[in-house]
């Protein structure tokens, strides 16, 4: 029911952004109508850094707890899987009711390993993440005439060899007046309706506020631990507290207490509740790289125009010329001119390893496909950042639906091989349905291995583990084998020329293929590079990623440039008499993924230039490793199933017997 309920929300929302004309995703949550006094209750999220990647609880560090006592934010697989731990925290405020020298706890003495931990973890730049009413803190610092934002705040600072820590929190709540109190009643049904707070009964004319901003100011203030040693949280701080972010005075001491205040101001915005995000949606960088990526597409699409321009002219004088010949001119140009035409009785003849080629092209269209779906639906706003992890769970979704796409063409390429014989296809059902998931899992359980030991949030339990193995061959597999099922009843293609017993020797080649091929990789991979960059910064630095449409329209083209640069290739393979084209042709638009790891490499050293240690960088090339092999799956699909019809229109459009 409470899915339903989402649902409806979601689309009706989804009209109205149609219908006013602005706006591009979805809020991802329901609106939540807050009365003056009303409580508001901060959340805490894992710490993060982008110098070692490894999240780490909130509470591993010597933190204020609740008082009622740490409890977790109920969390979807998405979430988890990405290394969120969202729990309670003690910061509470009242709606529309401003606050200062708010005493928070004092801490008990730093112990030896608790004074180290926290050295280590303000060396290694953690942020401290916190969350109201589903928005995460955002930070502002000037930078000579710009501001810039970054989400959360360090958790402290070190000045010539000593660490200071940040104890004080000046926060600063924008709210949007709604006047109509009844609005929340209006926009909930169901069981929905009881989630979301209703201000004042029946008729009352109170207005009501919703939450928009909830910005962070992080300070450094000396408190005098004796004078609050027999406060209660949340009374009032003995003296006056000076916020003045630009300096430091609360020393990390070892057997010292640390003591933690804040201060609240709420602040009217005319900030509209749907568009709330944009503040974080905007830390994209500048208008300079739209138009550096907008120049990057014009080129490579002039580039890849070319290529399909001349590509179709050579092709099609080559069949105009050969079909203006009667019979005894075709046979005479059979024996005296050497390119594709002497090829026919070879070139579909079945390759080696030939049932590893069908198990990689059917696991690469079940990707492909995954990757579409998702970018598709993201671009539509149905998966927000406000919604966490809800792109983690629309792929593994995905993926497995697709898991019928996968089986039915990998039966079928089988069969079509193997000349319409269904022996073996419940075999290559099962390699399909385990081939790239169990590569994926044997990384990212080797990762999990790293993570456990450094006691890392990022860790995926072990009832998680359980969940996913159930998730793999309790649905993945059964529909995959269903899909081989279908596959297995589907007529195979049939081949347009007969295939010579004895096969033809290849002439000694000029240049290496293979180095040809690999080279291929390098107009696709121009293609996608500047996005790269992006989307490589959104995963590792931190950075909000929400370009969505604009990632599709990449996402096609590389899938087109792909194709193209296969069929060049297998053309140009064919000319040359080399009748073996058809891992060629996977490799031609795989070996992209080539360059994006190593642009992953190079990412790495001049970009996270600050990460360290070695289990950072194992999960940094673990990471883009199992990517890499991903996008190889995909592309490499798209090309060989493009240079397949390709082959068959071209011998099948003229006659060589």
């Amino acid at each position: 029911m409470d899915f339903f309920a989402h649902f409806k929300i979601w689309v009706l929302t989804l009209c109205l952004v149609f219908q006013s004309g602005y706006g591009f995703y979805l809020p991802g949550s329901y609106p939540h109508n807050y009365g003056i006094g009303d409580t508001l209750s901060v959340k805490v999220n894992s710490i993060t850094s982008i110098e070692t990647e490894i999240p780490f609880s909130y509470y591993s560090l010597p933190f204020c707890k609740p008082l009622e006592g740490v409890k977790d934010s109920a969390e979807n697989l998405g979430e988890v899987l990405m290394g969120d731990r969202i729990e309670n925290s003690p910061y509470k405020f009242k709606m529309h009711t401003n606050e200062t020298d708010i005493f928070l706890c004092r801490t008990d003495p730093l112990s030896g390993d608790h004074f180290k931990l926290l050295k280590k973890r303000i060396d290694e730049m953690y942020q401290v993440n916190l969350i109201l009413d589903n928005l995460p803190a955002i930070r502002y610092a000037k930078k000579e005439s710009y501001f810039l934002r970054w989400t959360g705040y360090p958790l402290g600072i070190k000045v010539k060899d000593a660490y200071y820590v940040f104890n004080h929190l000046k926060f600063t709540v924008l709210v949007h007046k709604y006047e109509e109190a009844n609005v929340a009643r209006v926009m909930g049904t169901g069981d929905g309706s009881e989630l979301i707070p209703t201000v004042g009964s029946g008729g009352s004319e109170l207005p009501g506020y919703m939450v928009v901003g909830f910005e962070v100011v992080p300070c450094s203030v000396m408190h005098d631990a004796q004078s609050v040693k027999n406060l209660k949280p949340y009374e009032k701080y003995p003296s006056p507290i000076k916020c003045d972010p630009t300096t430091v005075a609360m020393l990390v001491k070892e057997n010292e207490p640390i003591v933690f205040t804040y201060e609240v101001t709420f602040e009217e915005s005319d900030i509209k509740w749907p568009s709330r995000w944009d503040a974080y949606l905007k830390m994209e960088g500048s208008k300079v790289h739209w138009f550096s990526i907008l120049n990057s597409l014009m080129v490579i699409t002039f580039l890849a125009g070319i290529v399909l321009v001349i590509f179709l002219r050579t092709v099609r004088r080559d069949l105009t010329r050969y079909e203006e010949l009667d019979k005894e001119a075709q046979a005479q140009m059979n024996e005296e001119l050497s390119g594709w035409k002497l090829v026919v009785g070879d070139v579909f003849r079945a390759p080696t390893n030939s049932g590893l080629l069908c198990v990689m092209v059917g696991d690469g269209v079940q990707i492909l496909g995954m990757a579409v779906v998702t970018v598709m639906f993201a671009a539509l706003g149905f998966m927000s950042p406000a919604s966490r992890g809800t792109l983690i769970i629309g792929m593994l979704i995905f993926y497995m639906i697709l898991g019928i796409a996968a089986g039915y063409v990998a039966v079928r390429l089988w069969r079509t091989i193997g000349c319409g014989d269904k022996k073996g296809w419940v075999s290559v059902s099962w390699k399909v349905a385990c081939c790239f998931p169990g590569i994926a899992f044997f990384i990212l359980t080797t990762l999990n291995f790293l993570l456990w030991g450094s006691h890392s949030t990022g860790a995926i339990p072990f009832s998680l583990f359980v969940v996913l193995i159930f998730m793999w061959f309790c649905i993945s597999v059964p529909l995959t084998l269903v899909g081989g099922y279908f596959g297995a009843k589907a007529p195979h293609i049939e081949y347009p020329v007969r295939t010579n017993q004895i096969p033809r020797e290849i002439p000694a080649q000029k240049y290496p293929s293979w180095l040809l091929v690999f080279g291929a990789g390098t107009l696709p991979f121009g293609t996608l590079f500047i996005e790269l960059f992006f989307i490589m910064s959104s995963i590792w630095m931190g950075r909000v990623y929400y370009v969505f449409g604009f990632l599709l329209i990449v996402f096609i083209l590389l899938v087109v440039v792909c194709a193209e640069v296969s069929l060049v290739l297998t053309y140009m393979h064919l000319c040359v008499e080399d009748w073996k084209w058809w891992w060629k042709s996977f490799f031609a638009s795989g070996s992209v993924a080539i360059y994006i790891f190593l642009y992953s490499v190079n990412y790495l050293i001049f970009e996270l230039k600050s990460l360290s240690g070695p289990v950072s960088e194992a999960l940094y090339l673990g990471y883009s490793l199992l990517m890499a092999l991903a996008i190889m799956f995909a592309m490499g699909s798209v090309g060989f199933l493009s240079s397949f019809w390709f082959v068959h229109y071209l011998f099948s459009s003229v006659k060589l017997d």
